[in-house]
């Protein structure tokens, strides 16, 4: 009835990091549960972020670690998610999971939601009676829009489903109730034959992907959307901004009408899962020659010499997980530090604490 592309898994998973970090502490993969009746499973509260650790000469490196780790702390805030965490001890839980993990490369996903209080549960949309809980996990990743897709590019469409008003759901928060936007925007183009779906704003211009910011090239000059058009604001769609400044490329936030995608010299998404990610097609009008950009194929380069640690990049974008030194604090004790066994569930009406700080 559908396409076989809406049916397949678009993402490889070959290694997962068998412990997780919880509200403190390092647990099992297989003790990381919650319960049914969670205020996150029934009505999307929570918020959570998505990094990439790469394969370098030094060892794993995390890629702009404090800056995901500052924009989680800022979802929270907008969800008023009140918590005593601090952007370094995120910071630190991330850097031990990945040296715990043994992994060389591998997505890190930081998640905190309202979980529920067995002994006083609260059923309502009222979240304030429900306890936060944090993880963060970890696992081997393989190229979000596929292995070829970094060389060849993606055909992607224009989604009949828009991207929230900025008064609705704020597209600055990274939360997991706007990404059931993102689900019907993904769902859409894969049962139609399209490797992702391109969302337009409330008001028609163009917004982003589905979980992916975009650019165009035109005349040399690379535009990418304003943060106004419900676009979140991307820590690689930042990358690629310092990367063009750098090239001496001329970059530019501005608003983008749905047609100026068909007539591009060139298009590419942006994003931490996608990194740079090539679109040679949109609703099957061919973008350019239908094959990566010369633009594209520089920024790229550049953006993958400075993930691999062979280029300087802008500004201490990498942290070296071999290089940062061991915490002595709450779970954080070296390499023998015990893994600690959970309960079958998250409650915690006060979350335990880290008192670590990076070097």
């Amino acid at each position: 009835m559908f396409p076989s592309s809406g049916k397949t898994k678009d993402v490889a998973t070959p290694r997962i990091c068998d412990v997780v970090w919880h509200d403190g502490e390092f647990i099992k993969w297989d003790d990381a549960r919650v319960h049914v009746m969670s205020h996150v499973l029934h009505y999307g509260s929570s918020v959570f972020e998505g990094i990439r650790c790469y394969t370098t000469k030094r060892g794993p490196a995390i890629f702009r670690l404090r800056e995901h780790m500052q924009r989680f702390l800022n979802s929270a805030k907008v969800y008023r998610m009140d918590h005593e965490w601090k952007v370094d001890d995120f910071c630190d839980a991330a850097i031990e999971l990945v040296r715990r993990s043994g992994l060389e490369q591998c997505y890190i996903r930081p998640i905190l939601f309202r979980s529920l209080d067995e002994e006083h549960p609260a059923f309502g949309v009222n979240p304030f009676p429900n306890p936060l809980a944090c993880y963060i996990g970890a696992w081997d990743w393989g190229k979000y829009l596929g292995d070829e897709a970094i060389e060849k590019g993606v055909d992607v469409c224009v989604s009949s489903w828009n991207r929230l008003t900025p008064n609705s759901l704020p597209a600055m928060a990274k939360s997991g109730a706007n990404y059931m936007n993102s689900q019907l925007i993904k769902m859409e183009a894969l049962v139609n034959g399209y490797a992702e779906g391109i969302a337009l704003d409330d008001r028609g211009y163009v917004s982003e992907g589905s979980g992916e910011n975009i650019f165009t090239v035109s005349n040399s000059i690379v535009n990418t959307p304003p943060l106004s058009s419900s676009v979140l604001p991307g820590i690689t769609r930042d990358s690629v901004i310092q990367i063009c400044q750098q090239l001496g490329l001329t970059i530019k936030e501005r608003a983008i009408q749905r047609a100026a995608l068909y007539v591009a010299d060139e298009l590419f998404f942006s994003g931490t899962a996608a990194e740079i990610t090539p679109i040679r097609s949109v609703d099957r009008i061919e973008i350019g020659n239908g094959k990566r950009g010369e633009i594209t194929a520089t920024i790229q380069k550049m953006f993958f010499e400075i993930t691999s640690g062979e280029r300087q990049p802008p500004g201490p974008w990498l942290t070296y997980v071999k290089e940062e030194k061991q915490s002595n604090n709450n779970g954080f004790k070296g390499e023998n530090a015990k893994v600690t066994a959970s309960s079958n569930t998250i409650a915690e009406p006060k979350a335990k604490l880290l008192a670590a700080s990076i070097k």
